[in-house]
């Protein structure tokens, strides 16, 4: 059933943060209904159906035309949670802002997720993953000593610091409107949800343990006890014995027992010991090092590309990806001991699921429901 069974949640199409922080509240029991915007060619186009859609329905819905408003404002009126990606002002425009959604329903909770936020000079401008977290100091972290800051994909900005972000605000205003009966908006924005993942960081500038330029410090590739070495076959193992004790255990799992050594922290001869231990990781191919290392405390494992990742031991123990429609991908996230949720399923839009689900959420016109997406 899942620990939000029962919550009814309606998700304006999107690009991929919107529909992430979606997935979450599904994966987690949530009844997602996505509302793909009909009329013009080219209005309220979204990405091919994946696994950001899992779990969800989806109906087309033309909001110029009146019916399809009014069965947009009857799915509103039965909701807990409404959600849009819209740039500022969009939702205002189009009769579906905070102000006229929540008139109507006043526990519900309004989510809404954009890059700069919903005030501020850059707020009304366009941006993306790569620009969020540049503002917020995200990208700087990220990158080899010498070199340009390099974009970790758009995981930072899109997902961990934009779609999770969404998902939480959403978590706190439920558990708020247990106390309050009210509803409120959630300002999610990517730029803070990125500067908030550097929190640690701050923390240890602070102290002066982060005051090296990118890839000179301790957790960026600047130490060589914290890095990926290549191997012998082209492929790299993750590298990340901080604590003295795991340190050892690398060096002898590697061979390495030469009194001359650099020590450990002294960063001024990391650039030595680098070279000394990428050697003999080349001696070997990454799957001959990762079964040396794989029950020991050295704290070395293969770097995998997402494509392989499930077949890995631990992973398949775990059943941390699964197959959806065809389609593998990770596994909902985190488990949960009593109320844990359903396999997901994929996205639904056939006429008659569609009609359960207007029925079952009161709204009229279930015997006649519009195009599904």
């Amino acid at each position: 059933m899942g620990p939000l069974h029962g919550v009814k949640v309606v998700e304006m199409a999107g690009l991929a943060p919107a529909p992430f922080g979606a997935m979450i509240l599904a994966d987690l029991g949530a009844e997602v209904v996505r509302v793909d915007r009909g009329g013009a060619p080219g209005a309220g186009l979204v990405p091919p159906d994946g696994p950001l859609d899992r779990g969800k329905h989806t109906i087309r819905l033309d909001l110029k035309e009146p019916a399809d408003r009014e069965t947009l404002f009857g799915l509103v009126d039965a909701a807990d949670v409404f959600i849009e990606g819209f740039r500022p002002g969009v939702a205002e425009r189009l009769g579906i802002g905070p102000d006229d959604l929540m008139s109507r329903n006043p526990r519900l909770l309004y989510g809404r997720m954009t890059g700069y936020g919903q005030d501020g000079p850059l707020a009304p401008l366009a941006g993306h993953d790569i620009n969020y977290i540049a503002i917020s100091g995200a990208l700087d972290l990220v990158g080899r000593a010498g070199e340009r800051p390099l974009p970790p994909a758009n995981i930072i900005g899109d997902f961990a610091g934009g779609g999770m972000l969404l998902a939480l605000g959403v978590l706190g205003g439920l558990y708020e409107r247990e106390r309050s009966g009210l509803g409120q908006v959630i300002d999610a924005a990517m730029v803070d949800g990125s500067a908030l993942l550097t929190a640690f960081m701050h923390g240890m500038h602070h102290n002066g343990l982060w005051n090296q330029p990118r890839g000179q410090n301790l957790l960026d590739g600047g130490a060589p006890f914290y890095d990926t070495y290549e191997c012998a076959d082209g492929k790299y193992v993750a590298v990340g014995c901080v604590e003295h004790p795991f340190y050892l255990q690398l060096l002898d799992g590697l061979g390495i027992d030469d009194p001359e050594l650099p020590f450990q922290l002294d960063s001024t001869r990391w650039d030595e010991l680098r070279d000394v231990i990428g050697a003999a990781f080349k001696e070997r191919t990454r799957d001959e090092w990762a079964a040396a290392f794989a029950e020991s405390d050295a704290c070395v494992v293969p770097v995998l590309s997402p494509w392989e990742a499930h077949e890995h031991p631990h992973n398949q123990a775990r059943d941390a990806f699964i197959e959806v429609d065809g389609v593998r991908q990770p596994a909902p996230a985190p488990r949960f001991s009593r109320t844990p949720a359903a396999p997901p399923k994929p996205l639904s839009a056939g006429p008659e699921e569609i009609r359960n689900l207007l029925s079952r959420w009161k709204v009229g016109g279930a015997l006649s429901p519009p195009a599904v997406g």
